[in-house]
């Protein structure tokens, strides 16, 4: 449900990868269940309201704490060329919010990934999620970014 409300089996199946842990199982037997449908590669919750649900049913703290872990599990290394999970990665970074931030070097990561993915929007043109991104890059700063990640803040700016 942290990743709304349809999802591709071979993204699941990255992130089977990249969590080490069997998913697919799981979601098969929530089809058998009638809780999700597969269709053309894809699953999707039955209902919105199921999609609802399930989401809900996390604390929120412990929504933040599993979007901000799954963020940066599916983040792509800085300078690696397959951007394919980055707005995914930020995505769910940006979803757990600066709150989320446990290691204080973790501020400069989700902010130059969130400016990555701004960088990424604006090739595709679509400049409403750029400025989103950048946005949140901005709010993932800390208090002496101008001092500590000058070069970063400029360009988030």
């Amino acid at each position: 449900s942290c990743f709304g409300s349809s999802t591709e089996t071979a993204f699941i199946k990255t992130l089977e990868r990249l969590l080490q842990k069997t998913l697919l199982n799981n979601l098969d037997a929530a089809v058998e269940e009638g809780l999700l449908d597969k269709k053309d590669g894809r699953y999707h919750f039955s209902h919105d309201r199921i999609q609802e649900a399930a989401y809900n049913m996390m604390e929120i703290l412990d929504r933040c704490h599993f979007h901000f872990f799954y963020g940066m599990t599916l983040a792509p290394a800085d300078g690696e060329t397959d951007d394919s999970l980055l707005l995914v990665a930020a995505n769910q970074l940006n979803l757990a919010g600066p709150e989320a931030v446990q290691d204080k070097s973790q501020n400069a990561v989700v902010a130059n990934l969130n400016l990555r993915a701004g960088k990424k929007a604006m090739e595709m043109s679509d400049f409403v999620a750029a400025y989103f991104y950048f946005d949140n890059g901005i709010s993932f700063l800390r208090k002496k970014h101008w001092e500590e990640h000058y070069a970063l803040s400029l360009e988030l700016f």
